[in-house]
C-alpha cells in the first residue's frame, strides 16, 4: 500500500486530470457522490493534518503578523473592491457579481495543502491560512454581504461558518492525534505515502464537485463556457496578481501559499449558508470554479517556480 501511495504522489497531475474527466464524463457517478462531499472533505482534512503535524500547521506565533492581515485582505478588502468595481459598471445586482463576490469572500479550500504539496509550496502555511480564514468566515462574510445584500437572516451564515470551523477543527485534531500516536517521526517514504493519499483523495472529491457541470455542457455549452471563463479569470488572475505583488517584498517567503489561498476558495460553503433560490443562478459557476483549482498544479507550475522562494 505504501508503494502504491508513493506512486500516486509521483503521478499527482495525471490523477487530478482523471478526476476532472470522471466528474464531467460520468454524471451519474458525480451525482451519486455529491451528497457525501462534506464527509469526503473531512477525511481529506484528516489526511492533511496527519501529513503536516500540529507543530508545523500552527507555526510560530510570529506568523500572525502576516497571516491575520492576509486573511483580512483576501476575505474582506478584495471582495469589497470587486463589488465596488462591479457597482461602477452597473453589474452589482447580476448573477456574475454575486458569483465573483462570494468566491472572493470565501476562505481557502480544504484541499489547499494538497495543491501546495503538488506545487512544491509549504503545506503548513496553507493549513494556517485555512484555519484563520475559516475562523474569520462568519464575520468577514457578513461584512461583505452587507454591501452585496442577499441574506434575510444573518444568523444562518454565522451558524454555517461556525459549523465549518468546528468540522475543520475536529478533523484537524484527529489528524494531529494520529500523527502524534502513529507517526511521530515519519520516514521519507512515509511522508511520500501520505502525500500520495492526500492527492488521491483530492482527485476523488472533484468527481462529486463537478456534478452540476456535465448536464450544462450538453444542454447549453455557451453558458458553461461563459461561466468557465469567469472562473478561470478570477482564480488564475488572483494567483498571478498575488505572486507578482508579493514575490519581491517582505512576504516573498509566503508568496506561494498566499497566491494559492487567493485563487482557490471554498465557495461551496455558501451552498449551505444561503437559500437555494439565491444560489441557483450561479450553480454552474460553482461547478466551473473547480476547473481552475484542479488545473492550477497542471497549468501554473512554471509561474510558481519563477515567483516563489522556499524557506
Amino acid at each position: 500500500m505504501q508503494r502504491l501511495l508513493c506512486i500516486c504522489a509521483s503521478q499527482s497531475r495525471p490523477l487530478l486530470i482523471l478526476g476532472l474527466a470522471a466528474g464531467i464524463g460520468l454524471p451519474g457517478l458525480a451525482a451519486a457522490m455529491a451528497p457525501y462531499l462534506p464527509q469526503m472533505v473531512a477525511v481529506l482534512l484528516v489526511l492533511t493534518a496527519l501529513r503536516i503535524g500540529m507543530r508545523d500547521a500552527f507555526g510560530a506565533l510570529a506568523d500572525l503578523r502576516w497571516s491575520l492581515p492576509a486573511v483580512a485582505v483576501l476575505q474582506i478588502a478584495l471582495p469589497l473592491a470587486i463589488a465596488a468595481g462591479l457597482g461602477l459598471l452597473g453589474l452589482l445586482g447580476t448573477p456574475l457579481a454575486l458569483a465573483l463576490v462570494l468566491a472572493a469572500s470565501a476562505p481557502t479550500i480544504s484541499g489547499g495543502a494538497s495543491l501546495a504539496i503538488i506545487l512544491g509550496q509549504d503545506p503548513a502555511r496553507m493549513m494556517q491560512i485555512l484555519v484563520l480564514g475559516t475562523a474569520a468566515f462568519p464575520l468577514s462574510s457578513l461584512l461583505v454581504l452587507s454591501i452585496v445584500p442577499v441574506l434575510d437572516d444573518p444568523a444562518v451564515l454565522i451558524g454555517t461558518g461556525l459549523r465549518a470551523l468546528a468540522t475543520i477543527a475536529g478533523a484537524a485534531a484527529v489528524g494531529f492525534a494520529l500523527r502524534r500516536w502513529l507517526l511521530a517521526a515519519p520516514t521519507t517514504d512515509q511522508i511520500r505515502a501520505m502525500d500520495g493519499a492526500a492527492v488521491l483523495f483530492f482527485a476523488i472529491i472533484v468527481i462529486g464537485l463537478m456534478a452540476a457541470l456535465g448536464p450544462v455542457l450538453t444542454d447549453d455549452p455557451s453558458k458553461a463556457l461563459g461561466w468557465a471563463l469567469a472562473a478561470f479569470g478570477l482564480g488564475f488572475g488572483l494567483q498571478a496578481l498575488t505572486l507578482l505583488v508579493l514575490s519581491r517584498g517582505p512576504l516573498s517567503h509566503v508568496a506561494g501559499p498566499l497566491a494559492l489561498a487567493a485563487g482557490n476558495r471554498n465557495i461551496a460553503l455558501f451552498l449551505v449558508a444561503l437559500p437555494a433560490d439565491i444560489m441557483a443562478p450561479i450553480m454552474v459557476f460553482v461547478a466551473c470554479w473547480q476547473l481552475p483549482m484542479y488545473l492550477t498544479p497542471i497549468l501554473l507550475p512554471r509561474l510558481y517556480r519563477r515567483f516563489t522562494t522556499h524557506d
